[in-house]
């Protein structure tokens, strides 16, 4: 199933555009997530370990180890296409592993020699039901050092005791402002990846591990949820340290 590094490239110019659609600012939310894993594995480790949780291809593993260059990363994703292209664009980035996170197992597939100093995510948890977003977020909790973090930039809307349409609106008006609704969207991009021929036998694998495994998409958990399940998890403390609109970095210590 290997790609070549040019068709790699191209997909992975045109994902990063159309996920521009989705998250507002997210070159600096991106950048947040490294400020506080810089932060807070200054002066710890001369090697820090962190995992990367729905890494896609690779975007943010790329960013973090421009800023970290010495850091060893572990990429996690259930998709076989994105990880094949996060592979070939990225391969130094870090070491990507094929596993569904949240499935009886899935820590194991991630083989860690020792304990993590940061999980990093970014517009991936959201997509997990309320009961596998708490025993996720319990299985991160053992595995980060004391004072590791767990930092999530995602689309984290407030619950019904904040303005949660007008910081919806705000949202919007500043991606009207970077035009980034000119891109293709997520449906356009994966339609013109079924036309390309060598991406034939990963769209196949892809579709056969679909089947079984979406059966919906869970109601979108509030900020306030997802913060109050931190802490049922065992974090010490949890809050966003970066929000614009519904774009957040939520920050939680072990």
């Amino acid at each position: 199933m290997g790609l070549s590094l040019a068709t790699a490239e191209r997909w992975v110019e045109r994902w990063e555009l159309q996920q521009q659609r989705y998250a507002v600012d997210r070159e600096e939310r991106f950048t947040v997530i490294a400020d506080v894993v810089e932060h807070v594995t200054a002066g710890h480790d001369s090697r820090p370990l962190v995992v990367d949780l729905g890494c896609g291809p690779g975007s943010l593993a790329a960013r973090l180890v421009r800023r970290l260059p010495d850091a060893e990363i572990v990429a996690v994703d259930r998709d076989p296409l994105l990880l094949e292209l996060g592979r070939t664009h990225h391969p130094d980035a870090a070491r990507y592993i094929d596993a569904e996170i949240g499935a009886p197992g899935w820590t194991w597939t991630l083989d860690l020699d020792r304990p993590l100093d940061a999980a990093v995510s970014t517009t991936a948890l959201h997509y997990l039901d309320r009961d596998t977003l708490l025993r996720t977020y319990r299985q991160l909790a053992a595995l980060l050092r004391p004072g590791g973090v767990l930092v999530n930039g995602d689309h984290l809307p407030q619950d019904d005791t904040g303005p949660g349409g007008i910081a919806a609106h705000v949202g919007r008006c500043r991606a009207d402002r970077q035009r980034v609704f000119a891109h293709e969207d997520w449906g356009s991009w994966w339609a013109a990846v079924s036309e390309d021929p060598e991406l034939t036998d990963l769209l196949a694998e892809r579709r056969r591990r679909a089947a079984p495994l979406d059966t919906g998409r869970p109601a979108e958990l509030p900020l306030s949820a997802h913060l109050e399940l931190l802490r049922q998890a065992g974090f010490a403390t949890a809050g966003p340290v970066w929000q614009y609109g519904d774009s957040c970095v939520v920050v939680a210590v072990r």
